[in-house]
């Protein structure tokens, strides 16, 4: 299924970013290969934490793309979707993609972008990671974020996944948060903007943040995937749909407030101080200086160590990974 949100044109409707060039957001140089296809496919799901997607897609027309679609995905996971070729590339979170990359080829990580968009939640039983041992913790599934990426979290700590949790699955993300909401689980993990709506409504309390506490800050949580065959195929077009998300990137850290409009305009988040919170509160300039194959590193020690995946990191990472177009793009824009 494809929305329409997202379609409306970004120069003339959202009027809170203004025009192009009023951003200096220039085309780029003729000399560069044009795309060798117009069409472009991401992913779309209720996570504001990737506003630059959304963002990009004026910008993806002027890299000379005349077809974006975005891709709504419903209790999946992106990488997932991507390699199944029903999208071509997209922000998704770099923990959850490790066991894909384990067992699939077709899906490569080309950048990170930001970090600090999940947030662990719990109860007022729950004050520290450890605390979790013999807890329950309310997923959307195995494999999914939540899940990996909590996991993740009590590997590093010392403590095993598969025996010291009490996994509550839901069969959405949505009655996931309800779980928690109902006292049915000690704690979840939540993204953009799940967190700041459990502050308003004040339920619950954080025992992670990834925008401040070490060492998860120092590690991208979401980066940009493509399915392989997408890539190989259609180098100039991938290089060209990363540099819009990486400009749009640049932009929400750099005109938050503008952001923050565009997002309510198109309908992704009804309440401006919400997307206001959530941009001002996630580095989206750390692709630019931050090594995002430390993430990769980082996540699959913790679940090789625990049998979450079994293929060497190293072994992942050369398989998983393609930096040329971010390297390239890092000194194009003067990282």
């Amino acid at each position: 299924m494809r929305t329409t949100q997202g379609r409306r044109n970004f120069l003339a409707r959202a009027s809170a970013l203004g025009g192009a060039s009023l951003l200096g957001l220039a085309r780029p140089a003729a000399a560069e290969p044009p795309p060798e296809t117009k069409k472009i496919r991401l992913i779309h799901l209720p996570a504001i934490c990737l506003a630059p997607q959304y963002l990009a897609e004026e910008l993806l027309r002027l890299e000379g793309f005349s077809e974006v679609e975005y891709v709504k995905v419903v209790n999946r996971k992106g990488v997932d979707v991507l390699a199944a070729r029903e999208a071509d590339l997209s922000m998704w979170d770099i923990p959850s993609a490790l066991p894909t990359l384990d067992v699939d080829e077709r899906v490569v990580y080309i950048a990170g972008v930001h970090a600090g968009c999940l947030e662990l939640i719990a109860s007022d039983r729950i004050a520290t990671i450890r605390d979790l041992k013999g807890k329950s913790v309310a997923v959307d599934g195995f494999g999914s974020t939540g899940h990996v990426f909590v996991s993740s979290l009590v590997a590093y700590v010392g403590m095993d996944p598969r025996r010291d949790i009490k996994w509550v699955v839901g069969a959405t993300f949505s009655e996931t948060m309800q779980s928690f909401v109902e006292g049915k689980a000690d704690a979840v993990l939540g993204f953009a903007p799940q967190p700041q709506e459990l502050r308003l409504k004040k339920i619950g309390h954080t025992v992670v943040n990834t925008a401040q506490d070490r060492p998860w800050s120092q590690y991208f949580c979401c980066g940009v995937a493509a399915n392989r065959d997408y890539a190989n195929r259609y180098p100039a077009a991938t290089k060209r749909a990363l540099r819009a998300l990486l400009k749009a990137a640049d932009l929400c850290a750099d005109q938050p407030e503008r952001a923050a409009h565009m997002l309510v305009a198109r309908g992704y988040e009804p309440r401006y101080e919400v997307a206001l919170e959530v941009l001002k509160e996630l580095p989206y300039r750390r692709w630019r200086d931050a090594n995002p194959e430390d993430t990769l590193r980082f996540h699959a020690l913790r679940l090789h160590e625990v049998g979450m995946i079994k293929t060497n990191p190293e072994k992942l990472i050369a398989r998983g990974t393609d930096w040329r177009f971010l390297n390239e793009l890092r000194k194009e824009l003067k990282a």
